[in-house]
């Protein structure tokens, strides 16, 4: 979920064709936004210098709304390799010929937009959440609707069983280009080029997001083990195997090695707790999170 088996499979495929690696199996675990792999890859594969796990933004979200007793803390930050900006989107039959038109609703009954997404605490309810506030709306009152996969939600916005749906771009990109889905807006600071869809900031909400995806190794590993784990992810990202990756499935360039990375995923860890107790207290009538 969370598009880390599209990210995991472009990994296998460069780190294989540039002899990076001889090979790179890759293992999809599914399931409560990526902490279940989480667990797993955390119980079984201490020490194991060739292991690792494709996380992201969605992984931390899934942490805090899932109550998760393994977190990041306990894994070896690698890298953080991609962004990618979300896109809000309404079937082509919806009444919303704009974002604005979609707020004017939003302010005056919060409760009667169902928003279609990814996994509860993920990077679209985040921003569902902070759009609401960012228009004055109490992020708690925010009607989301999680799905466990791309292909779900869409199905459920293209049937018109929620009201708007909020995802990554390379999701929604072939929809929104054929016409079966209208954008509403981007989460980008500017408009992206070959794509005629407004930002949210263009239209009056002071906002700009994305979600963003990295990797981590096994606990436990030598430092030794750890560098070169991070000079295998430096010599992928430099291939223009990689660039053209970047490039098909517009992810935007967010390499950040090692050490770095940890500092920011600490500053990233804050802000969605943040977010999401403000959605959760609205929700459960205050208080803590609640696990669901």
């Amino acid at each position: 979920g969370g598009g880390w088996d599209q990210t995991a499979r472009v990994m296998q495929q460069v780190l294989q064709r540039t002899a990076i690696v001889r090979s790179a199996p890759v293992e999809n675990i599914p399931g409560a936004a990526g902490t279940i792999g989480l667990a797993r890859f955390v119980g079984s594969e201490q020490g194991r210098a060739d292991a690792i796990l494709v996380s992201g933004l969605i992984m931390l979200g899934g942490i805090v709304m899932h109550r998760s007793p393994v977190t990041l803390h306990e894994v070896t930050p690698i890298a953080r390799l991609t962004g990618e900006y979300e896109a809000i989107v309404v079937p082509a039959s919806s009444p919303f010929r704009s974002l604005n038109d979609m707020i004017a609703a939003l302010r005056e009954r919060p409760e009667s937009l169902s928003w279609g997404g990814g996994s509860a605490g993920g990077s679209d309810q985040i921003l569902a959440g902070l759009v609401a506030e960012a228009v004055g709306v109490s992020p708690g009152r925010i009607n989301y609707v999680a799905f466990s996969g791309g292909g779900e939600s869409l199905s459920a916005i293209l049937g018109g069983q929620v009201s708007l749906g909020i995802n990554g771009l390379a999701e929604l990109e072939p929809q929104i280009q054929a016409g079966t889905v209208r954008a509403l807006a981007i989460s980008s600071a500017e408009r992206l080029p070959g794509l005629d869809v407004p930002t949210l900031r263009e239209q009056g909400v002071d906002l700009e997001f994305e979600n963003w995806r990295s990797v981590v190794a096994a606990p436990g590993i030598g430092s030794a083990e750890r560098k070169r784990l991070e000079s295998v992810i430096a010599a992928m990202v430099a291939t223009p195997e990689w660039r053209a990756a970047l490039e098909r499935y517009r992810w935007i360039d967010r390499f950040l090695p090692g050490e770095e990375f940890a500092r920011f995923v600490d500053g990233e860890e804050a802000r969605v707790r943040t977010t999401l107790q403000k959605i959760d207290a609205g929700q459960n009538g205050g208080g803590t999170l609640a696990s669901v």
